[in-house]
């Protein structure tokens, strides 16, 4: 299945980049790129909507760290709907412990924090 990364920002300072199929070294640029334009906009908060993405290799994982790093310590970044494979890459790495991960969107708890 072929990669897709949208952006959506919110009013709210919300940023949302909705992930689908495979993240791999090939795709990870894409990726990349939402994060570089996310960050532009100075978000309180980073959603990834990762309900789609059924596989992701070392380079999104390289991806999710410096989106960390982009939006800086006091932009919380969400998970959600992490698919069970994808999961536990990101726990196996502790990358876990930098984020919240959520089974499913809810804006009035993400967006009024």
């Amino acid at each position: 299945m072929a990669f897709d990364a949208t952006l959506e920002t919110t009013s709210s300072g919300i940023a949302k980049i909705t992930l689908s199929g495979e993240l791999d070294g090939s795709t990870a640029g894409a990726f990349k790129d939402k994060v570089q334009e996310a960050a532009a906009a100075n978000p309180k908060r980073l959603v990834l909507l990762m309900q789609d993405l059924e596989f992701m290799a070392s380079a999104g994982l390289r991806v999710l760290i410096f989106s960390k790093q982009k939006m800086g310590p006091s932009v919380d970044i969400y998970m959600v709907g992490v698919q069970e494979l994808v999961l536990d890459t990101i726990k196996k790495t502790g990358f876990d412990q930098s984020v919240y991960i959520l089974d499913e969107y809810d804006a009035d708890q993400i967006e009024n924090l």
